[in-house]
């Protein structure tokens, strides 16, 4: 339930890795995009997080909210072209904060030059915010104030002062733009001088690419670098190509990086011995092992990568997935959101309907004899017309094709009688929102959540369960 702890060792070496790492990243950005005088500002979607203290008495905080926290960092003057004040990305309350960072970009309509978010389903939540309560933003808009439920005083305070005062103009054509009802490139209708949506798009996050570009229209998605937590390891110089087509170009004095041989097609089996970064083949898969400035020795960070060729001297990667934890895991990442893709164009096909998963999850009940993947999806606007179309006898065909879409090592323990037949449950609509206020409350930093792909923790298991509205 909690986060993993990194120790951060703030030593010249580290630091000039991380600032080399940054540094390339913003100048492939200014290539293709060069700094506009006239409209400099970005809708950012952070968060600071909270700090917690640890009993040796260290702060614990998110790598990327260290920059919000530290009154020395050289690049804090980079804050003040955000369009949201430092009060609402130092907030406590991330819905409140996604309200406000919306209510701000509105606010700056036309001086918006780009929107950033860390991870993409960041971005997939605040238009579900901005669906939901834009009549409450336009009416805010309109009086100059903020409404009652923001709570928080510093924040309350600075919003005010960026709304400026009653704006009836600016909320008269904001309104306009909600009521046609048509959120197909929304973000360039109320943002109409935005030149890109800035994002990580890849892993986990591919899931929702489809949706972005159905919310940003004709405004280019440009894909983010390759960082983890533990160092920087690639950086991205093909920005604008889609998550499918995303290659990193390795930065290998980052840190010192090794690779373990991973077969995709032996069930997943990883090589013993490691290779260096002149010892990568073009066309094989690796798992990534860093050893850093910061402390870490021969650190497996769990990323599985293709090498797909050579950049001058240096590998260029492609994410394929998160590795497995275990040997005893019948599904990857991989497989999973290849057949969740597959699943709902066979539900749209065969069922007729529109249906929109706007997330789901998978767990191993170990509990059963034999063992069972269960796999528990959320449908967007889950009315009770609904309900009863997902009980028809058709949805158990669909269930059937998802299954034979599961991959190599679920096929052949299936066929073998070593797995029970899969188990589909369709969760409450807000199921998976109460995981990420669970993770927040157990540490994890609002701005770096991703939505689990699979989980092993029975008692996220039973929250989930909880919330189930029929099984299949």
């Amino acid at each position: 339930m909690k986060p993993k702890l990194i120790p951060y060792f703030d030593s010249t070496l580290s630091k000039g890795a991380s600032h080399i790492a940054h540094q390339g990243s913003a100048a492939v950005l200014r290539k293709f995009f060069p700094p506009r005088p006239e409209v400099n500002k970005r809708l950012a979607f952070i968060y600071a997080d909270s700090i917690t203290t640890t009993k040796g008495g260290f702060k614990v905080m998110a790598a990327s909210s260290f920059p919000l926290h530290s009154s020395s960092n050289p690049n804090r003057s980079l804050f003040m072209s955000l369009s949201s004040p430092m009060e609402v990305i130092l907030g406590s309350n991330v819905e409140h904060q996604m309200y406000c960072h919306l209510l701000c970009g509105l606010r700056n309509s036309d001086s918006i030059d780009a929107i950033h978010v860390p991870y993409a389903i960041g971005l997939i939540k605040a238009m579900w915010v901005l669906e939901s309560k834009w009549k409450q933003l336009c009416d805010d808009i309109e009086k100059g104030i903020l409404c009652s439920v923001i709570n928080d005083v510093r924040m309350r305070d600075s919003v005010v002062q960026v709304l400026g005062g009653p704006q009836p103009d600016l909320s008269n054509r904001i309104r306009l733009i909600f009521e046609k009802k048509d959120w197909g490139g929304i973000l360039s209708k109320l943002w109409p001088n935005v030149r890109y949506i800035r994002s990580v798009m890849t892993g986990s996050m591919k899931q929702y690419y489809s949706k972005l570009k159905y919310y940003a229209g004709e405004v280019p998605l440009v894909g983010g670098d390759y960082f983890a937590s533990e160092c920087c390891v690639a950086i991205n110089l093909d920005i604008k190509q889609p998550p499918d087509l995303t290659r990193f170009v390795m930065l290998p004095t980052a840190a010192y990086f090794e690779f373990l041989p991973f077969d995709l097609a032996e069930n997943n089996v990883v090589g013993e011995e490691t290779v260096d970064v002149c010892g990568v083949e073009v066309g094989k898969v690796y798992e990534v092992v860093v050893t850093t400035y910061r402390g870490f020795y021969r650190y497996r960070l769990g990323d599985v990568v293709r090498v797909v060729g050579f950049y001058n001297s240096s590998p260029l990667l492609e994410f394929v997935m998160r590795a497995p934890k275990t040997s005893n895991e019948i599904v990857t990442e991989g497989d999973l959101m290849a057949a969740m893709e597959n699943f709902q164009l066979v539900l749209r096909n065969t069922m007729g309907m529109a249906i929109e998963i706007v997330e789901f999850t998978s767990s191993v009940d170990f509990g059963s004899s034999p063992k069972r993947l269960k796999i528990f999806i959320e449908v967007k606007d889950c009315d009770m017309i609904l309900q009863d179309k997902l009980q028809e006898s058709n949805l158990r065909k669909c269930c059937s094709d998802l299954e034979d879409s599961l991959g190599s090592i679920y096929k052949v323990q299936r066929n073998k009688g070593e797995i029970s037949p899969l188990s589909l449950s369709v969760l409450k609509c807000g199921s998976f929102d109460r995981l990420l206020k669970l993770a927040i409350e157990n540490g994890t930093p609002a701005s770096q959540y991703k939505p689990p792909k699979i989980i092993r923790n029975p008692s996220i298991v039973d929250v989930l369960k909880e919330n189930v509205i029929v099984t299949i």
